[in-house]
């Protein structure tokens, strides 16, 4: 609309002049119509003033905007938000630019207006255009109004949930605590029905079990105890099936055989009723890492039921609540079924500990009783042995015709036979209850090894046995390890060769085991830099094994059925104490053969300890068969409350030149022994020490060593602890009964060179 007023023609001939810059000669010739009045400048200065405002206002707009989009979550067209905002800015730059021309203005200025004003022009267009496009969207939906009640009902839901959940947890926890402070079955079951029934407020509650064939389930537990026990149920019907097979509380008819508690009443409908399965743990017995064996298939089933005089119904925050309730009642039996079996396994534990200790103290007793009596038989049967093979060796020494020899001789192995018989059964009475230990020492074992074969080489002679030995070269000289026991398995193995061979020969191989030898599957050779494993290897051309017999050699008292074992005697103890002593060296020992009449080889692995001494530390050996005028003249005291032990002792000494005096106490003992007696010799009976107070008494009585005699303990008793006692009171030696001549020859011959003596026991 074109607007004629002079001051409105005055005002657009100064703006084409400020924004033009028209030369006033031109303006001479332009064909204009003049103002008709002159302009108002109060109204330009209202218009100047007016589009300031109008810029600040469209620029602070947009600022508000953009506040409400950071701070909005709920506005859904924002993007309109931001057109608005670009062409509010725009139509306030153009107010802005308007405040220059007013004046006279360069083209510049123009261009800028112009490029504001299309821009505004643009922006608004589109602007319009979107408007025209959403406004039906916001008349018709509504939007804001809608997404905030929507929010509002998620809220409201959300916050029915959490209370759902607060209360669920609430009665879940209630029930729980309830559950759990007793592990008493019954308790934990009649709990449960009172809290479901109080917190739920059913109308009835009840607990149907499995009997023990699993064939039906037996109604156990009621709320309102209006029922009997003891009624029964198939528990294949459909309606068991359909509550067994899910975990979750399952809404059942009311009139179904399980939910049939309530007593019939037409006026009201029965109330819903709904099930859900406990899972039963059941214990058969403990299986393996103590856990008890789960069946699936085992399930009680609980029955819960509503009022019949109210509409309620089942919600789900309440079935929840019935769910995790049941898996609770579930771990409650489970702990209880767990524990009232490990209370009857602790009850059968104590029971069989009780009758393991009874049993237990009845075996040391037992053991006590057979070592005691072993102890007093080995000491009285050593007593007469004593005096039987003195005696033979001293008649040994007289004039005798052949005849009589070969019974004297006869006499002294039989009696030597008799005497190893004792010492191997107390040897294993002592491995079996493990009171024997190894003494462990420095010895020869090149020595050791010839040691053996001149014991068994005389036995091996009269049999025309020949006897070879092989040491391997890298066989260490000197080792520690229990030189009497390691002799005694080669004498066994060595004697049993000579004695169940009757031709061929008979060879004695000692080694070092490699880790590569051939060796029993079990057993391991793990040589170290401080010790090694001996291999010693005895092979015979004798009767040979039947290799089923083989495992039973090692047993006490077993032989083999060939003719030649049985015609070959012994006692069946020297391989099973050979076994029980390699093993306390930590080896191993076995036999083989291939059959009757074809020999065997009998190998054994010891562990031995390696000493770098080049020579044998200890006493050394004393000759064997010294010249009995050396102990011509020798005093000696003999004490022995038993009369033909002390004539036995006697006849031996004074058989090899000693002069002997001989009493019967220990007092006549005390009051007779004198500095000129060099040897004394005790007879130690069995327990006490009243017989080792003697000794002190003498030690007391001889202050002087040089002036004391030396005093040797003689004994039938081969217990550690009588070597043990005599070294304590100050005995310098322990002599075992029985004793011949050549061993009563040998022992004072060491005893006045080395002053001590202390034969291994």
């Amino acid at each position: 609309m074109k607007h004629n007023h002079p001051l409105a023609k005055e005002g657009r001939e100064r703006e084409r002049e400020s924004r033009g810059k028209i030369p006033i000669h031109m303006m001479e010739v332009c064909n204009c119509i003049e103002p008709q009045w002159p302009a108002d400048e109060l109204l330009m200065k209202y218009q100047y003033i007016s589009d300031f405002f109008i810029a600040v206002a469209y620029f602070s707009i947009p600022l508000e905007l953009i506040y409400f989009v950071k701070k909005s979550a709920v506005f859904p067209y924002r993007w309109v938000l931001v057109q608005f905002g670009a062409f509010i800015v725009l139509c306030g730059a153009t107010h802005l630019i308007n405040l220059w021309t007013f004046t006279t203005h360069s083209r510049t200025v123009a261009l800028v207006m112009t490029t504001a004003k299309v821009l505004t022009a643009v922006v608004s267009c589109a602007t319009a255009l979107m408007l025209v496009h959403i406004i039906p969207d916001l008349l018709s939906v509504k939007t804001r109004e809608l997404f905030l009640k929507n929010k509002a009902a998620e809220l409201d839901r959300e916050m029915g949930l959490i209370r759902t959940q607060e209360e669920t947890g609430r009665h879940v926890r209630m029930l729980t605590h309830e559950i759990r402070s007793t592990l008493d079955r019954h308790t934990i079951l009649k709990t449960t029905l009172v809290e479901l029934g109080r917190t739920l407020a059913l109308e009835e509650c009840a607990l149907w079990m499995p009997t023990r064939t699993g064939l039906e389930l037996q109604l156990s537990y009621t709320l309102r105890q209006q029922h009997p026990v003891n009624y029964t149920v198939p528990i294949q019907l459909p309606v068991i099936n359909q509550v067994f097979g899910t975990s979750r509380a399952v809404k059942i008819s009311p009139n179904s055989p399980v939910a049939r508690l309530r007593p019939v009443s037409g006026k009201y409908l029965l109330g819903e009723v709904v099930a859900v399965r406990v899972p039963l743990l059941h214990l058969s017995n403990f299986q393996i890492n103590d856990w008890p064996e789960l069946s699936t298939k085992r399930y009680a089933l609980m029955v819960l039921m509503l009022p019949s005089d109210s509409a309620r119904q089942w919600h789900v925050h309440e079935l929840e609540l019935v769910e995790v309730v049941a898996d609770q009642v579930a771990v409650a039996l489970s702990h209880a079924a767990i524990l009232e079996e490990s209370m009857r396994a602790r009850d059968l534990l104590m029971e069989q500990n009780v009758a393991l200790d009874l049993a237990r103290r009845e075996a040391e007793t037992a053991i006590r009783a057979r070592n005691d009596f072993l102890a007093v038989m080995n000491h009285e049967m050593r007593t007469p042995m004593h005096a039987i093979i003195a005696l033979s060796s001293l008649l040994q020494e007289t004039e005798l015709t052949p005849e009589q020899r070969l019974m004297v001789e006869t006499v002294l192995k039989s009696s030597s036979l008799l005497a190893t018989l004792m010492n191997d059964v107390l040897d294993l009475s002592r491995l079996e209850d493990g009171s024997l230990q190894l003494e462990l020492g420095t010895f020869n074992l090149h020595t050791l090894f010839r040691e053996v074969l001149n014991l068994i080489k005389p036995i091996a002679v009269v049999k025309k046995l020949p006897i070879t030995l092989n040491l391997a070269p890298d066989l260490p000289e000197f080792v520690v390890g229990d030189e009497k026991r390691l002799m005694q398995i080669i004498l066994n193995i060595v004697g049993n060769a000579v004695k169940f061979s009757k031709q061929g020969s008979i060879s004695v191989t000692a080694l070092v085991t490699k880790s590569d030898n051939r060796a029993p599957p079990d057993f391991f050779v793990v040589p170290t830099g401080s010790h090694f494993y001996l291999r010693v290897k005895v092979k015979d051309l004798g009767a040979g094994i039947n290799p089923q017999d083989i495992p039973k050699l090692f047993t006490k008292f077993a032989q083999t059925q060939s003719l030649a074992t049985r015609s070959s005697g012994g006692s069946g103890l020297g391989l099973a104490i050979s076994k029980r002593f390699v093993n306390l060296m930590e080896g191993n020992i076995w036999i083989e053969s291939d059959g009757v009449g074809k020999g065997c080889t009998a190998i054994f692995d010891v562990k031995l300890g390696i000493s770098n001494e080049s020579k044998q530390s200890g006493i050394p050996k004393v000759p064997v068969n010294p010249q009995p005028g050396n102990f011509a003249g020798l005093k000696v005291l003999v004490m022995d409350e038993n009369g033909v032990s002390r004539m036995v002792t006697k006849g031996l000494l004074v058989h090899l030149g000693c002069e002997v005096t001989t009493v019967s106490s220990n007092e006549e003992c005390l009051r007779v022994v004198s500095h000129e007696h060099k040897v004394v010799f005790m007879d130690v009976c069995m327990p006490g020490v009243e017989n080792y107070q003697i000794a002190l008494r003498i030690h007391e009585k001889f202050t002087k060593r040089h002036q004391r005699p030396l005093l040797v303990a003689l004994t039938g008793n081969t217990d550690k602890s009588t070597k043990e006692k005599c070294m304590s009171f100050g005995l310098d030696g322990v002599l075992l009964k029985p004793v011949s001549l050549d061993n009563m020859r040998n022992v004072l011959s060491d005893l006045l060179e080395h002053r001590v003596l202390y034969e291994a026991m």
